[in-house]
């Protein structure tokens, strides 16, 4: 949410002054919430909570951070979905959940290369799970030290790697090389059966603009979908730093306006206030600044196709962040609810050629304006079994 736009909700010079203040400012970083992003790996001995303090640092759905890790040795360990953490009126399959589990994944084995271990990761041990997730595990890990583990080129890149919302600059096109070199990145060593597509320009663009600015209108206009995004903001320090996952919405000018009663979630729910209404520019806005989409596609929709199109997300990610782009996940279009039907079937018109294939990912492509910081994240010792 950008300062320009939430002056016209203010309507203060008082609040934005005291938003602004030194001493304000100076105190509103959550700093322990950011801990996990600051020098990962460096406490840990063992390779395995090494891995995993990379892996934490992963995108996932509204950052609800479902892993769980039971650490059997300091080579094994299991991966599990915390069930609390699923999103049931966005995500009512799991679908995103798995998907975000998968780039942890990646990250886990990227991290482990770093290292010269091989990440040696099976996939639902226990069986695959059907429509509902269960208490079963989602992989077990193994590292296997070996001496002709090569390090991954995108690790460098891990604390690069940051979802950035805001309108992207529509004044820097992206090339065709620079796409090129993202469909190569999806493949990573064992990720084939993951379909990558890149647009930067033409219809399909347009269309994919109006396409996912559409849908992000419906989810916050169904109360129950929408509801679910703002149960899960975390407004201002106090908020991110005790709940470090969800949607953050901090810094001192946010703060600032939370303090004074004008950014509430009440009225961020409320389609007659003006926060609402701002909302919704701050979306055209954003989606309609795209210079370019990213889609993932699947032959079906098992579960280990849910998991693989994560990796493959993840190395786009990093990719991404390689090469001096930023990205957003648009997911909306793709999600299972009611709501979502006509958006679902019409980006599958667009970007499947097959019968049953899936589209698993979408996310819009560009430049950025300023620099934005990382999400919070909970510490790896909160995500293990038993701490």
């Amino acid at each position: 949410m950008n300062r320009r736009t939430f002056l016209k909700i203010a309507g203060s010079s008082a609040i934005i002054v005291a938003a602004g203040s030194t001493g304000f400012v100076a105190t509103r970083s959550p700093t322990d919430a950011l801990k996990p992003w600051q020098t990962p790996g460096a406490q840990y001995q063992d390779p395995m909570q090494r891995s995993l303090s990379y892996a934490i640092l992963a995108p996932n759905p509204h950052n609800r951070q479902p892993w769980v890790v039971e650490l059997k040795t300091t080579t094994e360990a299991v991966l599990s979905c915390d069930l609390g953490r699923l999103l049931p009126a966005t995500d009512p399959f799991s679908r995103q959940i798995i998907i975000g589990l998968g780039c942890f994944l990646e990250l886990f084995s990227i991290a482990a290369a770093e290292q010269g271990y091989m990440a040696d990761i099976q996939y639902f041990p226990e069986g695959e799970p059907q429509d509902r997730l269960d208490s079963r595990p989602i992989a077990h890990l193994t590292l296997k030290k070996q001496d002709n583990v090569a390090p991954d080129p995108l690790f460098t890149h891990i604390l690069k790697r940051h979802t950035n919302r805001d309108p992207y600059d529509d004044n820097r096109p992206i090339t065709d090389e620079l796409s090129a070199r993202l469909r190569k990145a999806a493949q990573g060593p064992v990720h084939a059966g993951v379909h990558t597509g890149v647009v930067n320009g033409g219809k399909l663009q347009r269309d994919l603009r109006l396409l996912t600015r559409d849908a992000m209108v419906a989810e916050i206009n169904t109360p129950e979908a929408y509801q679910e995004s703002i149960d899960l903001m975390r407004i201002g320090r106090a908020e991110i730093e005790a709940n470090p996952d969800g949607i953050s919405l901090g810094g001192a000018f946010l703060e600032g306006l939370n303090l004074a009663g004008i950014l509430t979630r009440e009225n961020l729910a409320d389609p007659a206030s003006r926060s609402f209404q701002i909302g919704l520019n701050m979306i055209d806005q954003s989606a309609m600044s795209s210079m370019g989409f990213v889609w993932l596609t699947t032959p079906g929709n098992t579960r280990t196709e849910q998991i693989e199109a994560g990796r493959a997300y993840m190395r786009i990610a990093l990719q991404v962040a390689a090469d001096g782009l930023v990205m957003q996940p648009m997911s909306q279009a793709l999600q299972e609810y009611d709501a979502m039907a006509p958006y679902l079937k019409v980006v599958h018109d667009k970007l499947t050629n097959l019968v049953g294939e899936r589209v698993q990912m979408l996310a819009r492509l560009g430049y950025a304006k300023k620099d934005i910081g990382p999400a919070p994240r909970w510490p790896l010792k909160s995500r293990i079994k038993g701490s």
